[in-house]
C-alpha cells in the first residue's frame, strides 16, 4: 500500500510539473497590438477582413473596418493620397495597401516596436527586417510611377485636408527618388523597414506577403527576434523584474516540487527493481 501511494504521490507530482513546465509565461514582445491609431488593444479573430487584408483575418490587431479603408485611394485612415504625383498603376498602389494590412493588422511585429511622440499614435515600428523578394517587388512594381518626396511619413502640404507636394518640389520617377529597392524599403516610411537578403521562408524576415492557408510565416520570426532582443545586454539592462519573471524565471511550483518529485521517483526505482523503468 505504501508502495502504491508513493507512485501515486510521484506521478500526481510528475503532472503538476509538467503542466507548469509547458505553461508558456507571456511574452511580451509577442502576439500584440502597438499603441497607434487604428490598432486594437489585442489581437484576435476578425473574420470579416478585406482582401488583401484577409491573410491576417484568424489573428488581427485591426477591425474589419480599417481592412476596407485600407483599400481605398482616399482613405479616412490618415487622409493619404497615393496619387499625389498622377494616378499610382494598380501593381504598385498592391504594395502600398500590402503594406498598411501587415502595419494594421500583424500581430508579430513587437520585436520592433518603438515608442514615439507623435500626435496621432505612441508607437511604431522601426527596423523591420523584410524580406528580399518583398521589398524588391515593390521596388519593381513600382519604378514607372512618379513621386515628389522620398520620406512620406513628413514633410507634405496638408493645406487642402489632404496630402500634396510641398512647395516647390518635383515629380520625379521612383527609379530616381529611390534608387535601389533598399532605398524605398528603408526610406519611405522613415525607416520602419530594414531591408535584407533574407528570403520568404527562412524565418528571418518578416513578410508582407503570403499565402494564409499555409499559416503565417511571421510567428516564426517574431519569436527568432524576441529571443534575440532578449538575449542582448541592453534588453536585460531595461527588462523590469515584472518582465524578467514572466519570461526567464520558471514558476515557484516548478522549484519546490522538482526536488520533491525526483526523490519519490527514486525511491520508486528502488523499490521496484530494475524493470521499474520500464512502466514510466
Amino acid at each position: 500500500t505504501g508502495l502504491a501511494v508513493g507512485m501515486g504521490v510521484g506521478q500526481a507530482l510528475l503532472v503538476l510539473l509538467a503542466a507548469y513546465t509547458v505553461m508558456p509565461a507571456k511574452d511580451p514582445l509577442l502576439n500584440i497590438c502597438m499603441d497607434a491609431k487604428h490598432h486594437k488593444t489585442k489581437p484576435g479573430p476578425e473574420g470579416m477582413l478585406h482582401d488583401q487584408c484577409a491573410p491576417w483575418k484568424d489573428n488581427a490587431c485591426c477591425t474589419a473596418n480599417t481592412s476596407l479603408e485600407a483599400h481605398k485611394d482616399q482613405s479616412n485612415l490618415y487622409n493619404f493620397n497615393w496619387n499625389h504625383c498622377g494616378l499610382m498603376p494598380l501593381k504598385c498602389k498592391s504594395h502600398f495597401i500590402q503594406d498598411t494590412c501587415l502595419y494594421e493588422c500583424s500581430p508579430n511585429l513587437g520585436p520592433w516596436i518603438d515608442q514615439t511622440d507623435s500626435s496621432w499614435r505612441r508607437e511604431r515600428i522601426l527596423h523591420v527586417p523584410l524580406c528580399k523578394e518583398d521589398c524588391e517587388e515593390w521596388w519593381e512594381d513600382c519604378k514607372d510611377y512618379v513621386t515628389c518626396k522620398e520620406n512620406w511619413h513628413k514633410g507634405w502640404n496638408w493645406a487642402t485636408g489632404t496630402n500634396r507636394c510641398p512647395w516647390g518640389s518635383m515629380c520625379r520617377p521612383f527609379s530616381h527618388v529611390f534608387p535601389q529597392p533598399k532605398d524605398l524599403c528603408e526610406k519611405i516610411w522613415s525607416n520602419s523597414y530594414k531591408y535584407t537578403t533574407e528570403h520568404r521562408g527562412s524565418g528571418r524576415c518578416i513578410q508582407m506577403w503570403f499565402d494564409p492557408a499555409q499559416g503565417n510565416p511571421n510567428v516564426v520570426v517574431a519569436k527568432y527576434y524576441a529571443w534575440k532582443k532578449r538575449s542582448s545586454p541592453a534588453w536585460m539592462e531595461d527588462v523590469t523584474p515584472e518582465t524578467d519573471k514572466a519570461v526567464c524565471a520558471l514558476p515557484w511550483p516548478v522549484l519546490v516540487l522538482l526536488p520533491l518529485a525526483l526523490v519519490v521517483l527514486l525511491e520508486r526505482a528502488g523499490g521496484c527493481g530494475s524493470h521499474g523503468w520500464g512502466s514510466l
